[in-house]
């Protein structure tokens, strides 16, 4: 395939990208120089409000891997993505209702140290290093894999634009911190929707009105959105969307240091949850644009599929050829649309360049260092963030052999994220689990998950599992690419056709059930956690939507662990919940000043403070 060509007008508007994003960081290393805290840097003095914070978090995890992947998979497999719309909710709900107010309320800065809170220290380390793992892998795939469908496309430099991102990611990241990561954020998710709003109109246009993209994805089947077969081996279903799709991106949403460090920025708890509820919508539009430009690039492609045909070599380059094709007389707006994929890639690299420094910093610095001066403290949060960014973009160059962006960037946080969601869970839901049952059920969850996702990776499932619909290539031009000989499958051994077939979107409800399960049994054999050594805020009250008139079953689901409205509020304002003996301090492996981490409480807001907090860790 020849590459068509960028025009000036289209690097003017590329450009223009960089140097503002990079302008929000210098403005912010500028107006935020006297307030040189680690703190300011890392969670941006925890005064945010919930409008930016919405726009980042759509921002952050709508990326490249949305705008160019989420086309292709609905252009090649129908409509059916549309159902993450489902996932999205149940996923911002649970957030919001379960795993902020622990977070929020517990006046953590990395999320890892609320299980040195509820377990110990060596369930913390363990699941941070798993942590920077799946974060530098996956920011590998959303720096490489755009970088190559648009080189291919429009012959776009590849690794000029791998280190143009690493590059300006890492330098507002850096200058800025977390207040310029936010303002950064809001900028490209502006520019991600314009670039995808003129898609959508020029796309439209071509294809003769909205009716007929509509008309014509019908008799090609890609409007058959509810396919309600229960087998876990198809890839896209109702079930495999719904429920798989809600327990990959609570992984992501639900426990992520990325998402829960902007939370925990904003000033009330209040705002923390207004920021996610906001950011769903936010997500419901990217869903909605990113398959309608499917289904416009259906009806533009109905003929003659670029794929299939050889025109391009791999899915995810469809959508840059596509918008190439719609605006070849129109200089300037393929520009606008490598902007809007790039402002996903940016985004996202910089919210996790950001969230890498501050676990780091919080969990191993601090810990082996915990008197450290202000001016030192973010000097080295600053070095921290340069050198995840040198290692983020070098991971890039591992991606290339991941496949296509969706499945790709889902499986990693499937793989990782799972484990850790079933990590918290136990921590938040089960009051007798202990560190023993923690530990081992976050190994057991990760070594299923791995085994299942490795397993696929080397067999891949039957093509009548992931086989896409039907695709036409009856008026293509001929061309000159050859075909390729198919390559013999190597023997494959019974299970992979089973476990190793596995939607891709259920690698995170293996990991994720299995550490679950596996922390339940360890705890009771090794016997369960003492009531007296758990501090009330550390857990959710779920089981007393269940057992509402029955003080005593309440107490019985927490293992007599107090934590019913009324007592919390009344340990919130006198502190008295953390105030433990020197027995429980030792055994939690906690440091005295943790024990009085208590963020204020609003009775008239019926909302949580940072204020307070700030007030407190000052005194």
């Amino acid at each position: 395939m020849e590459a068509k060509s960028f025009t000036v007008w289209d690097y003017v508007v590329f450009a223009a990208l960089f140097v503002i994003s990079s302008g929000i960081g210098v403005f912010f290393a500028i107006k935020e120089r006297k307030k040189a805290t680690s703190r300011e840097f890392l969670v941006g003095g925890r005064q945010m409000s919930f409008g930016p914070v919405a726009l980042s978090l759509t921002a952050s995890f709508m990326s490249a891997v949305t705008v160019l992947g989420a086309p292709s998979e609905v252009y090649r497999f129908g409509a059916s993505f549309m159902l993450f719309f489902i996932a999205y909710a149940l996923v911002i709900i649970l957030t919001s209702e379960l795993f902020v107010p622990v977070f929020y309320r517990s006046g953590i800065t990395s999320t890892y140290e609320y299980l040195q809170l509820r377990f110990n220290k060596p369930v913390r380390y363990a699941a941070t290093v798993i942590y920077i793992v799946q974060t530098i892998l996956y920011t590998g795939v959303v720096v490489y894999a755009p970088a190559l469908a648009l080189n291919q496309v429009t012959g776009f430099d590849l690794w000029g634009s791998v280190f143009a991102t690493g590059i300006v990611c890492t330098f507002y990241c850096t200058l800025g911190g977390l207040k310029a990561v936010v303002w950064t954020d809001t900028f490209q998710m502006i520019v991600m929707i314009v670039g995808f709003l003129t898609v959508l109109i020029q796309g439209s246009a071509h294809a003769g009105g909205l009716h007929n993209v509509i008309e014509q994805s019908t008799n090609g089947s890609r409007l058959n959105i509810f396919d309600f077969d229960v087998d876990p081996l198809r890839r896209h279903t109702f079930w495999t969307i719904s429920v798989g799709g809600t327990f990959t991106w609570l992984g992501i949403y639900g426990v992520n240091q990325s998402t829960i460090q902007r939370c925990i920025s904003c000033k009330t708890e209040k705002h923390a949850k207004l920021a996610l509820y906001f950011n769903l919508l936010g997500l419901w539009i990217i869903l909605v644009c990113a398959v309608f430009s499917g289904l416009i690039m259906y009806s533009h492609f109905k003929d003659c599929d670029p794929w299939t045909s050889g025109i391009i070599s791999a899915p995810d380059q469809l959508m840059p050829y596509f918008v190439m094709e719609i605006f070849s007389t129109m200089p300037g707006l393929p520009g606008l649309f490598v902007a809007c994929a790039f402002s996903g890639t940016l985004s996202t690299v910089a919210a996790s360049i950001n969230a890498l420094a501050t676990v780091t910093f919080e969990d191993f610095v601090k810990s082996c260092f915990p008197h450290l001066s202000d001016k030192l403290s973010t000097w080295i949060s600053k070095g921290l963030c340069l050198l995840f960014g040198v290692l983020c973009t070098s991971m890039a160059v591992a991606a290339s052999l991941m496949g296509g962006v969706v499945q790709a960037a889902l499986s990693i946080h499937g793989m990782c994220g799972g484990p850790m969601l079933g990590l918290f869970s136990l921590g938040i839901l089960f009051p007798f689990v202990n560190w023993k049952g923690a530990l081992g059920g976050l190994l057991t969850g990760i070594t299923l998950s791995f085994w299942v996702a490795i397993g696929a990776f080397v067999y891949p499932a039957p093509d009548s599992k992931t086989w896409p619909l039907p695709l036409s290539t009856d008026h293509c031009v001929p061309s000159n690419v050859t075909e390729s000989v198919p390559t013999e499958l190597p023997s494959r051994p019974p299970i992979a056709d089973t476990w190793y077939s596995l939607s891709y979107l259920y690698y995170s409800t293996v990991g994720c059930l299995g550490c679950i399960a596996a922390g339940i049994i360890i705890s009771f054999i090794t016997g369960h956690q003492s009531s007296k050594d758990i501090q009330p805020l550390l857990i959710r009250p779920v089981c007393n939507l269940f057992c509402f008139w029955s003080e005593k079953y309440k107490r019985l689901c927490w293992c007599g662990v107090q934590h019913d409205g009324g007592m919390e509020q009344e340990n919130l304002e006198n502190g008295s919940s953390w105030k433990q003996g020197a027995e429980s301090v030792l055994q939690n492996g906690l440091r005295q000043e943790n024990l009085v981490r208590i963020p204020g409480h609003d009775p008239k807001d019926k909302s949580y403070s940072n204020m307070a907090f700030e007030k407190i860790t000052h005194f």
